[in-house]
């Protein structure tokens, strides 16, 4: 549940940065600008730690497994 909850986290933060991006240069803010893109690359490392997570969780889930058998 917890990897679905950092996915929609994840996909939240860098649409709303991108929004955010594109009200700030429709706007000529440059602040607002420079806050979407820092939301928008959130989202893009929160979605890469998740799939680090994920990964390391199915490489201990697969050597558990291997010494059960």
């Amino acid at each position: 549940m917890s990897n679905i909850r950092n996915k929609f986290d994840s996909e939240k933060d860098k649409f709303a940065g991108k929004t955010k991006e594109t009200v700030g240069e429709a706007t000529g803010s440059e602040e607002t600008e420079l806050n979407g893109k820092i939301q928008s690359q959130k989202g893009d490392i929160e979605e890469k730690i998740g799939n680090i997570k994920e990964k390391v969780a199915k490489k201990i889930n697969d050597s558990i497994n291997e010494k059960d058998e």
